[in-house]
């Protein structure tokens, strides 16, 4: 198994945050790792993106050119990446701020409510974690007890609390998405 995912955004959107709680979850299943951001000085407002591959066997580089999986949280995003999808890969993108969809049919394509549903959670801060959710709804490329082993392992120990909140974000990403 490999998975290579580039997740997309603008800063302050949890784009690097998601990456490195999917990389870290990899890691609780003893898989093989690279996350890779790139980010530009703006941070937030400027956009983001990261890169991670998940393997049963080494990863040779971890640049890529083309992505089993992109998850796409802006327009701009979504206009870089969409041709950089494999054909038979999966683009996930919340349909916020989107006014082009994607317009392939090589690929399957899931759009999530997912700022919708962080405003029905009242919990701006859930959005990423929805978008999570849904990802691992279409590709189960890990298991949800180890993303949350993951964020604890992200997260300060003064912000374990939130894990919950985060477990529910996670779930009603998966609610969101017919597979």
């Amino acid at each position: 198994m490999k998975e290579e995912i580039i997740i997309a955004g603008f800063g302050g959107q949890g784009v690097l945050s998601m990456g490195k709680i999917l990389a870290y979850s990899g890691l609780m299943e003893g898989k093989e790792v690279t996350w890779m951001p790139s980010y530009g000085p703006e941070q937030r407002g400027g956009t983001a993106n990261v890169t991670v591959i998940l393997s049963d066997q080494r990863i040779s580089s971890p640049i890529l050119n083309s992505y089993d999986a992109v998850i796409v949280l802006n327009q701009q995003s979504l206009d870089r990446f969409e041709s950089k999808v494999k054909p038979g890969g999966v683009l996930i993108y919340d349909s916020y701020g989107i006014h082009t969809p994607p317009k392939r049919t090589d690929i399957k394509v899931y759009k999530v409510d997912a700022t919708e549903a962080s405003f029905e959670m009242k919990n701006a801060k859930s959005f990423n974690m929805i978008v999570l959710g849904a990802y691992l709804k279409v590709r189960p490329v890990v298991t949800i007890e180890n993303v949350l082993k993951g964020l604890k392992k992200s997260l300060p120990e003064r912000h374990w609390g939130l894990i919950p909140m985060n477990e529910e974000a996670l779930k009603k990403g998966m609610s969101l998405v017919t597979t």
